[in-house]
Protein backbone atom coordinates (compact mmCIF):
# COMPACT_ATOMS: atom_id res chain seq x y z
CA UNK A 1 0.00 0.00 0.00
CA UNK A 2 1.69 2.96 -1.19
CA UNK A 3 1.25 6.53 0.87
CA UNK A 4 -1.19 8.95 -1.09
CA UNK A 5 -0.48 12.33 -0.57
CA UNK A 6 -3.65 13.75 -2.15
CA UNK A 7 -5.49 11.69 0.66
CA UNK A 8 -3.70 12.91 3.21
CA UNK A 9 -3.87 16.53 2.64
CA UNK A 10 -7.88 15.89 2.77
CA UNK A 11 -7.74 14.30 5.97
CA UNK A 12 -5.54 16.93 7.47
CA UNK A 13 -8.02 19.47 5.69
CA UNK A 14 -10.91 17.86 6.97
CA UNK A 15 -9.73 17.50 10.55
CA UNK A 16 -8.39 21.47 10.61
CA UNK A 17 -12.29 22.55 9.45
CA UNK A 18 -13.44 20.14 12.39
CA UNK A 19 -10.97 21.51 15.06
CA UNK A 20 -12.05 25.10 13.86
CA UNK A 21 -15.83 24.73 13.81
CA UNK A 22 -15.48 23.55 17.67
CA UNK A 23 -12.86 25.78 18.65
CA UNK A 24 -14.55 28.82 17.06
CA UNK A 25 -18.12 27.73 18.84
CA UNK A 26 -16.75 27.88 22.29
CA UNK A 27 -14.84 30.75 21.79
CA UNK A 28 -18.44 32.37 20.18
CA UNK A 29 -20.04 31.21 23.16
CA UNK A 30 -17.71 32.29 25.47
CA UNK A 31 -17.79 35.84 24.95
CA UNK A 32 -20.90 36.17 25.20
CA UNK A 33 -22.49 38.26 28.40
CA UNK A 34 -25.42 36.09 27.82
CA UNK A 35 -27.13 33.65 25.12
CA UNK A 36 -29.89 35.03 22.94
CA UNK A 37 -33.32 32.87 23.40
CA UNK A 38 -33.03 31.94 20.06
CA UNK A 39 -29.11 30.46 20.30
CA UNK A 40 -30.67 28.64 23.32
CA UNK A 41 -33.88 27.05 21.74
CA UNK A 42 -31.01 26.25 18.82
CA UNK A 43 -28.61 24.54 21.07
CA UNK A 44 -31.27 22.62 23.14
CA UNK A 45 -32.15 20.63 19.82
CA UNK A 46 -29.16 19.59 18.51
CA UNK A 47 -29.13 16.49 21.07
CA UNK A 48 -32.46 15.74 19.16
CA UNK A 49 -31.33 16.40 15.88
CA UNK A 50 -27.82 13.66 16.85
CA UNK A 51 -30.26 11.17 18.43
CA UNK A 52 -32.42 11.51 14.77
CA UNK A 53 -29.74 11.05 12.76
CA UNK A 54 -27.90 8.35 14.55
CA UNK A 55 -31.63 6.28 15.19
CA UNK A 56 -33.44 7.21 11.44
CA UNK A 57 -30.74 5.25 9.56
CA UNK A 58 -30.70 2.03 11.33
CA UNK A 59 -34.44 2.43 11.74
CA UNK A 60 -35.55 2.79 7.89
CA UNK A 61 -32.31 0.36 6.53
CA UNK A 62 -32.15 -2.30 9.29
CA UNK A 63 -34.13 -5.21 9.97
CA UNK A 64 -36.96 -6.54 11.25
CA UNK A 65 -35.64 -6.98 14.65
CA UNK A 66 -34.08 -3.16 14.37
CA UNK A 67 -37.23 -1.85 13.58
CA UNK A 68 -38.88 -3.87 16.56
CA UNK A 69 -36.01 -2.90 19.09
CA UNK A 70 -36.55 0.67 18.27
CA UNK A 71 -39.91 0.65 18.98
CA UNK A 72 -39.57 -1.50 21.76
CA UNK A 73 -36.80 1.17 22.80
CA UNK A 74 -39.24 4.02 22.68
CA UNK A 75 -41.83 3.25 24.62
CA UNK A 76 -39.53 1.98 27.48
CA UNK A 77 -38.08 4.97 27.18
CA UNK A 78 -40.68 6.40 27.93
CA UNK A 79 -41.40 5.46 31.35
CA UNK A 80 -38.27 4.08 32.25
CA UNK A 81 -34.25 4.94 32.61
CA UNK A 82 -32.02 4.85 29.16
CA UNK A 83 -30.30 1.47 31.01
CA UNK A 84 -33.62 -0.27 30.94
CA UNK A 85 -34.16 1.06 27.23
CA UNK A 86 -30.86 -0.50 26.34
CA UNK A 87 -31.27 -3.48 27.86
CA UNK A 88 -35.13 -3.78 26.36
CA UNK A 89 -34.14 -3.61 23.22
CA UNK A 90 -30.86 -5.83 23.37
CA UNK A 91 -33.59 -8.55 24.78
CA UNK A 92 -35.58 -7.88 21.54
CA UNK A 93 -32.79 -8.40 18.76
CA UNK A 94 -31.55 -11.35 20.82
CA UNK A 95 -34.60 -13.12 21.13
CA UNK A 96 -35.38 -12.27 17.88
CA UNK A 97 -31.91 -13.63 16.34
CA UNK A 98 -32.20 -16.42 18.29
CA UNK A 99 -36.03 -17.62 17.33
CA UNK A 100 -34.86 -16.78 13.94
CA UNK A 101 -32.00 -17.92 13.25
CA UNK A 102 -30.82 -14.55 11.65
Amino acid sequence: MEFDLHMALVILAAAAATFATRIGGYILITRMKSIPPRMEAALNAVPAAVLTTLVAPAFFIGGWESKLALIVALFVGLRFSHTWMLVAAWIVVMIWRHAGGF
